[in-house]
């Protein structure tokens, strides 16, 4: 599952990436997402979404790495950078859990029982 993960997360972080780096990272991904899998439940049981959400974490951990949260523009004719606060850092990992919910064992608070 780590190859097919690597090479997605490649096609996302383009050339160029030191693909130990890339691998390390997508080792790391597939590791989260196992441990929040449901009970009885294997990577290869979630379909698509698997790889997906691990080249997306990877990604998005590689991207944070590299300095390039918040930046919202780049052009390369007489280089411009725009970084905007805030920007969408962990918005792809936060993406990848979303497609992961089905799957995943509920692990945030929860109140039960108390009227809103």
């Amino acid at each position: 599952m780590v190859e097919q993960v690597l090479e997605l997360a490649q096609a996302l972080c383009g050339p160029g990436q030191d693909e130990d780096v890339l691998r390390t990272l997508c080792e790391s991904a597939c590791r989260a997402l196992d441990r929040r899998l449901k009970d009885g439940l294997t990577a290869e049981d979630c379909g698509g979404a698997y790889p997906l959400a691990a080249a997306w974490m990877a990604a998005d951990w590689l991207r944070g790495a590299q300095g390039f949260d918040g930046i919202t523009s780049l052009s390369a004719g007489d280089i411009s950078v725009r970084r905007e606060g805030g920007g969408d850092g962990g918005g792809l990992s936060r993406r990848a859990l979303e497609i992961m919910a089905p799957f995943l064992r509920a692990d945030g608070f929860v109140f039960r029982g108390v009227e809103g």
